[in-house]
């Protein structure tokens, strides 16, 4: 139980700071920037980088306009999945936690604007691509530490996999073998063959068919 509080104070602690800066500087935006107006501190710079004031529909950086219902749905249902998971990843996965946090963080950000103002507020313009805010640039990010540490784990999984097996290839005698043993399941002369030495036979004492054949000795006789 102790674990799971630290593990929600990380997780909602993290996200109310993405929150928080989120919800900020959209205030800002929606206060100083007329709707449909352009600032920047240098001219020079507009064409470049620019704060927009516009209004989103849809989902991140402007996509499928009008289906803010349906965004506002599955904000809730991520919202709920990431509660219940975070949790349960373990703490060595720190690259998972994280785009989980962001997720979350960037989820809670665009519900609130959904649920107060009827529609997101964008604001970031980079060059012609399409207008963000800082809630979409948290799901993003998130979004890319994900498929990042997804794929990592994937090949440190199948580097150990390749590993674990030629580990047990290399344990496996092949036939042939001078150390190689073998006996018989039911059989009343047991057989050993002695590391070291391939040509000594030994079937024990108390078999009615005792053999010994001495190390590199040929024509021994059988005693």
């Amino acid at each position: 139980m102790k674990k799971y509080i630290g593990d929600y104070v990380t997780l909602l602690g993290i996200a109310a700071l993405i929150v928080g800066l989120d919800q900020w500087t959209k205030y800002l935006v929606r206060t100083l920037v007329p709707f449909g107006k352009s600032w920047s501190p240098w001219p020079w710079l507009e064409p470049y980088a620019r704060i927009v004031h516009w209004q989103n529909t849809g989902a991140a950086f402007g996509m499928f306009q009008g289906f803010g219902l349906v965004f506002t749905v599955l904000s809730f249902l991520v919202a709920i999945a990431i509660l219940y998971y975070y949790p349960r990843v373990p703490r060595s996965e720190w690259a998972l936690r994280v785009a989980m946090v962001m997720q979350l963080g960037g989820a809670v950000g665009n519900l609130i604007d959904r649920l107060t103002q009827g529609t997101v507020t964008d604001f970031i313009s980079l060059g012609t691509f399409a207008v963000f805010n800082v809630a979409d640039a948290s799901i993003s990010v998130g979004t890319a530490i994900l498929i990042l540490a997804v794929w990592i784990n994937e090949r440190k999984q199948k580097k150990q996999d390749q590993a674990n097996q030629e580990q047990v290839l290399s344990n496996i005698e092949p036939p042939g073998s001078p150390n190689q043993v073998t006996n018989q399941p039911g059989s009343p002369n047991q057989v050993t063959i002695q590391p070291g030495s391939p040509n000594q036979v030994t079937i024990q004492p108390g078999s009615p068919n005792q053999v010994t054949i001495q190390p590199d000795s040929e024509n021994h006789p059988l005693e």
